[in-house]
């Protein structure tokens, strides 16, 4: 666990329930995300970890509860606005555009941050246009994630051909590229060897210290959530069964019967 210095309630998520037709998703879930912290979301396959991040980015809107990030309500924000307030999201399931470059996966994160419109980028190369002068400040920032990711030798190579890990990496440089004040990460970690989790781990942590960016994951190696967070919130069958510091969740008799099977 870290000594970062937390601050004040960014995202505050209450009485959320989701159903989808008589199936309930999730039941009256509760729980804050502290500005710079790491907060992570764990549960068995099945426990709604992930319905929860798709509520808190607007793929879903549940049936009740509110979601509030920094004073404003947004549980009936579609992905897009949600995005634009500063949340940004990656998937369990990598969305990369197999046959593009890494720089221009990671490139393609700041369409919400580009201000020409289609009339300007439609007159480049007569002159020096204002999107050309655009996009320049903004591959100038996606060099600085490629640097910080340390992938800049394979900024040119489509990212299909690169290993799982690597993806994985440039899959978060998308979403920083975003400027995101919460990054929800969905198993960043997934199918992952040891070194390359360690790497992960490394990056997520330099992401928070760094970027100053607040963190929201779900990750179901527990050696990885009990190093890297401050807080955890344990959902199963769509409930909340446990909530609180990595110390206070893995004496937890709910959650020990429920996940991790045996006290570690």
């Amino acid at each position: 666990m870290s000594t970062r210095n937390i601050g004040d309630v960014i995202l505050d998520v209450q009485n959320i329930s989701l159903r989808f037709g008589g199936v309930k998703a999730l039941t009256d879930i509760s729980f804050n995300v502290r500005e710079h912290e790491v907060r992570a979301i764990i549960g068995p396959n099945g426990a709604g970890k992930s319905s929860m991040l798709n509520c808190i980015n607007g793929v879903y809107e549940p049936q009740e509860g509110s979601i509030t990030f920094r004073g404003q309500n947004f549980s009936h924000m579609s992905s897009r606005q949600v995005a634009e307030m500063g949340i940004a999201r990656t998937f369990q399931n990598l969305a990369l555009f197999k046959g593009m470059s890494v720089i221009d996966n990671i490139m393609s994160g700041r369409n919400l941050r580009m201000k020409t419109n289609i009339f300007q980028q439609a007159i480049r190369g007569f002159g020096w246009s204002a999107a050309e002068r655009e996009e320049s400040e903004h591959r100038e920032f996606v060099e600085k994630i490629i640097d910080f990711l340390e992938i800049q030798p394979f900024r040119k190579t489509p990212v299909g051909r690169l290993p799982y890990g690597l993806q994985k990496r440039v899959d978060l440089g998308r979403a920083l590229a975003m400027e995101p004040q919460v990054l929800l990460l969905d198993e960043p970690m997934a199918g992952m060897n040891v070194e390359e989790k360690q790497d992960m781990s490394r990056f997520i942590l330099d992401v928070n210290d760094e970027y100053g960016t607040t963190v929201v994951l779900i990750e179901h190696d527990m050696s990885v959530v009990m190093d890297i967070s401050d807080r955890v919130v344990v959902l199963d069958y769509g409930k909340k069964i446990g909530d609180g510091t990595p110390g206070e969740v893995r004496g937890n008799a709910d959650v020990i019967s429920a996940y991790l099977g045996t006290s570690r």
